[in-house]
């Protein structure tokens, strides 16, 4: 380098730094923090927040479910052409769904694309990225079938007091809107025992609160031939002692069987909490988009959650103008969502997505027909949504404090946390110290559609060991970031959790 070039010396001591960008469901996410523990495990750390493509390498993790996921990864991926021009030995990544399905065309579009990964081969991204330094030529490699269960990967969680634990990956069904299948693959279970002793390790590192994740959760068994396993899964969470709070999303009216019901109902730190995704209240519709049961079929589960577990807040996906969906049927999945009182429920556009059944389906739906009647359902349901908040209103629950929930927190002098049924709930910061993943005992004073308030103090304060864990991460991270300011590098070590929603039906 000539000393009239510009550009800064590079210092090849300091460690080279990444930026993980995560789309679409829950199981992306998990699958980013398996991204994040490799690169780590690779010597590479963690950018800082806010840095928008200035890593030394950037990794795209796509969905593929929506339609607008093709534009929004290739406008970002056109965002950092000129970044990379300017920085030599910058690298970028694309894996994930949308990576399985486009392959090649991925770099035939963006040729400044250094590696293209698939849904069944995270574990090669690091050699991946070392391939196309020395061979100085974009790799792109697409694995057909699982190589390996992801959960035996490196991971770096996002939370130090709460874990996604996979139980299984692929998918059984064959949904006539989704592609999911087509790129995930077939179901495949993990053993129990692997299971258990994951959630184990993580609640003697400080987790108190796990969610079970699969792309049809409930249907946990089918691979290994017995169809209770997934209820005694969740009966055997119950006997791990420091395990407070279990979660699971998502699972499939179909598979949802009374043993399941019973076993939410009869252990204790399974959460009074059910995402249950509707997609449509109409017969027609339903048997048009392949879901294997009905609206009644459908109710009956709510009604049988609801007499087990009456406090449950459950929630739901909808898919507005699929194919051939007339007036009629819509009016049927408005009659569901009043006769469910949904605590919240996600809702979509019919997104037409190459390569599905549905893509080609007569009947397509115009634009401005599908917009009205989505207006019309957000609107119901957020009446509905306020109307069941406002039933919480002077009910005393205990919260899991959350880390960076609540926006306007810092204006209010509020915190943040969950309900055991995962209701948001902002609350009046104590004068004792409190941190994520310790738990507050609160009365609810306000509600809004989508949160609760506890304006009045405190009732207690309980310090866990998850808050524990929170504060030795942070002090970690501190100690971390000071040693990459000075060029010195360090040996590294659920930001909460997302809101549980339906899983493949989320961009």
């Amino acid at each position: 380098m000539s000393s009239s070039d510009p550009r800064p010396a590079v210092d090849d001591r300091s460690p080279k730094t990444y930026e993980v960008r995560t789309y679409g469901c829950q199981m992306n996410v998990h699958d980013s923090e398996r991204l994040s523990g490799l690169l780590e495990g690779a010597g590479y750390v963690r950018a800082p927040e806010g840095s928008d493509g200035d890593a030394d390498v950037v990794v795209f993790n796509t969905c593929a479910v929506r339609e607008n996921a093709d534009n929004k990864l290739y406008g970002n991926l056109g965002h950092l052409a000129p970044k990379k021009a300017e920085r030599p030995g910058m690298q970028i990544a694309v894996g994930g769904c949308l990576a399985q399905k486009d392959r090649d065309t991925i770099v035939k579009k963006a040729p400044w694309v250094d590696v293209v990964f698939g849904t069944h081969n995270i574990g090669k991204l690091p050699v991946l990225l070392e391939r196309a330094r020395v061979q100085e030529d974009a790799q792109v490699e697409i694995a057909e079938s699982l190589e390996a269960f992801p959960s035996t990967l490196p991971t770096r969680r996002e939370s130090a007091y709460a874990a996604w634990v996979s139980i299984s990956v692929g998918c059984n069904n064959t949904c006539t809107f989704c592609i999911v299948p087509a790129l995930r693959g077939k179901e495949k279970d993990r053993r129990t025992g692997d299971i258990l002793a994951e959630i184990e390790a993580l609640v003697g590192e400080g987790v108190s609160e796990i969610t079970l994740l699969g792309q049809n959760v409930n249907a946990y068994g089918s691979d290994i031939g017995d169809r209770e396993a997934f209820s005694k899964l969740l009966r055997a969470c119950g006997s791990i002692e420091g395990l407070e709070r279990v979660r699971f999303t998502s699972p499939h009216p179909r598979d949802f069987t009374d043993d399941v019901i019973a076993a939410m109902a009869e252990t204790p730190n399974v959460m009074p909490q059910l995402h249950m995704p509707l997609q449509s209240g109409s017969d027609t519709v339903l048997k048009a988009m392949r879901r294997s049961y009905r609206q009644e079929r459908f109710l009956n589960i709510i009604e049988k959650v609801r007499a087990a577990m009456p406090h449950a807040a459950i929630t739901t996906d909808i898919i507005v103008g699929f194919p051939g969906e007339t007036e009629e049927d819509f009016e049927q999945t408005m009659h569901v969502v009043r006769e469910a009182r949904f605590a919240q429920a996600f809702t979509f556009q019919y997104s037409k997505r190459p390569g599905t059944p549905a893509a080609t389906m007569e009947g397509q739906i115009p634009k401005e027909v599908v917009q009205a009647r989505y207006e019309r359902l957000v609107a119901l349901q957020e009446e509905i949504s306020w109307e069941e908040n406002k039933k919480q209103i002077g009910r005393t629950v205990e919260l899991m404090v959350a880390e960076g929930e609540g926006r306007k927190n810092g204006a209010t002098h509020r915190l943040s946390g969950r309900a055991p049924d995962n209701r948001l709930v902002h609350f009046t910061k104590p004068e004792a110290e409190v941190r994520p993943g310790d738990v507050v005992t609160v009365e609810i004073t306000y509600a809004a559609p989508h949160h609760l308030l506890a304006e009045g103090e405190v009732l207690n304060v309980r310090r866990t060991r998850a808050g524990d864990a929170w504060e030795k991460r942070n002090q970690e991270e501190q100690v971390k970031k000071q040693g990459v300011l000075l060029g010195l590098p360090q040996i590294g070590v659920p930001e909460p959790l997302p809101a549980a929603t339906g899983g493949c039906a989320v961009d």
